[in-house]
């Protein structure tokens, strides 16, 4: 399932992060305040459980919610982009990683790093990546971390390519995606069109 997340706030701010022109630091707080906007979306089904409180006026019952059992999965190194912002609304959640990069002939994703908290069978993971291109790192993230058991996995992307929403959805079906836009098509190089260009490199200020 594709959730699109067209709220105008988060449409208004990725047309100012598309901008070639924009500074790195304007960049990163647009991609963080993007994160935070796309935060309430994507857990917007998140259980709560009921605890006492006590009010000015009165004791009450009240839900909250259970941020550890929450793990924030970070592709490196762009999805360090999208995390702080996801962690400013839920602060108490968990954080794995996960070191991938694309061959740049082959587009095929390559493992580097891999670390994720204890007792994945008990959390809800939610795997974060601004740019879904070609798909073929996502795929691999998220097969590699159905091998810890998670209780549910969902992949939060700022932008995706239809190619990579068709491999994505071809190996893992049963994965949510949540993307603020669906752009074009790849070029040739699998980037991004119109797309931003790299985010790593703008928000990291490297070539």
């Amino acid at each position: 399932m594709i959730h699109t997340v067209d709220h105008p706030l988060v449409q208004h701010k990725l047309t100012l992060l598309r901008e070639k022109d924009r500074s790195t630091n304007s960049f990163r707080r647009l991609l963080h305040e993007i994160a935070m906007l796309m935060a309430y979306e994507v857990t917007r089904d998140t259980p709560t459980q009921l605890i006492e409180i006590e009010t000015p006026l009165a004791r009450m019952r009240s839900p909250v919610i259970d941020g550890k059992k929450t793990v924030f999965v970070s592709v490196m190194r762009a999805g360090s982009g999208f995390l702080d912002g996801m962690l400013e609304v839920v602060p108490g959640a968990r954080v794995g990683h996960i070191g991938l990069y694309r061959d740049p002939k082959t587009h095929v994703a390559v493992e580097y790093y891999f670390k994720m908290p204890q007792d994945m069978h008990e959390r809800d993971a939610v795997v974060l990546d601004p740019m879904l291109a070609t798909g073929n790192s996502a795929v691999a993230a998220v097969e590699r971390l159905k091998e810890t058991s998670p209780k549910s996995i969902r992949f939060v992307c700022l932008l995706a390519a239809p190619e990579g929403l068709a491999n994505f959805q071809r190996h893992h079906p049963d994965v949510p995606v949540f993307t603020a836009a669906i752009d074009e098509r790849l070029d040739e190089h699998g980037y991004i069109l119109p797309g931003l260009g790299d985010a790593g490199d703008r928000l990291f200020g490297t070539r």
